[in-house]
């Protein structure tokens, strides 16, 4: 009667752990992001520690001055590079086993509506395919739509996920915006 009870015992046990769901194994995330001045980089760090993902600064290779991002001046190097379509300016060093993450949050500043020329050389430096892109910005008054809208049209092959405007973001802003992604 014990080893009835027993086998009885092992086997329910067997079948309530094949009813169980399979949990998925978690997903490795990177926070790759592009910032100027400063600002996106701390919405950067907010979401990595949030999420727990690793972080990539995106780093021009010939450093941005003052004089550059001088959004008054048609002629500084941030405004001639948004008017040309084609402006890809380099990025110094390479992002390694890119293909290993499953989510990239991909930050950057607003840049004349949109995301800065540097965030494309960064999508075509780097395979992207089959990785969940979620973009996220920073602003001194524009939206993301037009960037994400842009950013979409270039590389509708790329699985993106709704942006968002993280201005004056906090540590509790950040996490109800990374649960809803």
């Amino acid at each position: 009667m014990l080893a009835i009870g027993l086998t009885s015992c092992a086997q329910k046990k067997t079948q309530q752990n094949q009813e169980q769901p399979q949990s998925e194994p978690p997903q490795k995330t990177l926070v790759a992001y592009f910032s100027a001045t400063g600002v996106t980089e701390r919405v950067a760090k907010m979401i990595a520690d949030v999420t727990g993902a690793d972080l990539y600064r995106i780093t021009p290779e010939q450093p941005y001055t003052a004089a550059d991002l001088d959004w008054r001046n048609e002629q500084s190097r941030s405004s001639l590079e948004m008017k040309d379509p084609s402006s890809r300016p380099a990025i110094a060093g390479k992002m390694e086993n890119i293909k290993t993450y499953d989510v990239i949050y991909l930050g950057f500043p607003i840049w004349w509506y949109t995301a800065p020329t540097i965030i494309n050389t960064f999508i075509e430096s780097n395979d992207l395919h089959g990785i969940s892109i979620v973009p996220f910005a920073t602003s001194g008054g524009s939206t993301i739509d037009k960037a994400c809208a842009d950013l979409k049209a270039a590389y509708p092959d790329l699985y993106w996920q709704e942006g968002g405007l993280l201005n004056q973001a906090t540590e509790d802003s950040v996490r109800a915006w990374v649960v809803n992604h």
